[in-house]
């Protein structure tokens, strides 16, 4: 029976030692995937808050004091150049150019007398003379009074889309008062903010041409159909931003877009010999860019990087070089200074099967 004890014990010590003995040997055997930045051009798209406006934008004010004693659009409604908006009650301005007209048709009657008169010597030249100068003084004040009654009228200046109404009818309206806005969305003016550096880029590439294909983003995340032509850079920056203001022109055929709205200019950059990585090979701590690199003792080091630009599953980073071996995967299965037994894949092979590799 005591024969029993020790042979069960010692069978059970040999189990153990053997069960740590694979445990060992499986953690070394374990392969963790390695890789290199590759170094290539590329191109990278950058994303800028932008301001919609319309090329033409305008207030439309009372030019003469009355009444509204008529509206003829609606608001959002598109009407076209020359079209009546508004009437102010013309009543007293008709009235003037009543008087005004009078008036000049007694001066051109007296005028027409003193010429006949003058004609026979009856009366001097000078007469004549002040006869034509009253004829004149009427014709002006006639053309005067007829100019106010034509602005008791408010026309549209261009084609465009009336905004909403600041009065309404029958309202007392002084000259100057807003009436509504106009706005001409034929096409487009995008302003959007680029800091200082990349402006200097964007020089520098631009070949004395400041004109560049952009693209905008919609407020529902969706591409507008038209690309847009950057053709002008404002004059100052901005000290206290350190950006200046860029303006695209975009076509608006369908009149999708509206003054005021907001979207984002999408630009499309060359980037030269650029270290791109899988963006599965970083971590982050305190809000900074991390890679474990493997060094020439297979053991593993944590080192900050910069992202330079994002890009679909991947990252343009600076900080390493492209001859460094960057873990892959497993990044949470490691220690700093650990030694591990590494397998290395090419990183063009890692690049076109990152959908493969996706987590």
């Amino acid at each position: 029976m005591k024969k029993a004890f020790m042979l069960l014990g010692l069978c059970g010590l040999l189990s153990m030692v053997s069960c740590k003995h694979e445990g060992e040997e499986e953690k070394e055997s374990n392969e963790f995937l390695t890789t290199s930045p590759l170094q290539k051009d590329t191109l990278i798209t950058k994303d800028y808050v932008s301001q919609i406006q319309s090329i033409r934008h305008i207030e439309l004010r009372a030019q003469e004091r009355g009444y509204l004693e008529k509206i003829y659009v609606d608001e959002g409604q598109f009407v076209h150049k020359g079209q009546v908006l508004f009437q102010v009650m013309p009543k007293l301005y008709e009235a003037e150019m009543q008087r005004a007209k009078a008036e000049a048709n007694f001066a051109q009657i007296e005028y027409q007398n003193t010429k006949r008169l003058a004609d026979g010597n009856v009366v001097a030249p000078n007469e004549l003379a002040m006869a034509k100068a009253k004829l004149d003084k009427a014709k002006a004040e006639l053309q005067l009074a007829q100019t106010h009654l034509d602005l008791t009228q408010i026309r549209a200046p261009f084609d465009g889309i009336v905004d909403r109404f600041v009065v309404r009818l029958g309202s007392l309206v002084e000259e100057g008062d807003l009436l509504t806005n106009l706005s001409d969305n034929s096409k487009m003016w995008v302003y959007y903010n680029v800091p200082e550096a990349e402006y200097l880029d964007f020089k520098a590439n631009s070949n004395g041409s400041v004109k560049e294909k952009v693209n905008l983003v919609m407020a529902n995340n969706k591409f507008f159909d038209y690309p847009g032509m950057v053709e002008t850079v404002e004059a100052d920056f901005n000290n206290e931003t350190g950006n200046i203001p860029f303006r695209a022109t975009f076509p608006n055929p369908k009149g999708l877009l509206r003054h005021g709205e907001t979207g984002n200019i999408q630009v499309t950059l060359p980037l030269k010999n650029a270290l791109l990585i899988p963006q599965k090979a970083t971590f982050e701590v305190l809000d900074k860019k991390y890679v474990f690199v493997i060094d020439k003792n297979s053991e593993v080091k944590s080192r900050e990087i910069k992202i330079v630009a994002e890009l679909p599953h991947l990252y343009a980073v600076s900080g390493i070089s492209v001859n460094d071996k960057i873990l892959l995967e497993g990044l949470r299965q490691v220690k700093e200074n650990e030694k591990i037994h590494a397998k290395f894949h090419q990183p063009e092979q890692v690049i076109s099967n990152l959908e493969l590799y996706a987590e």
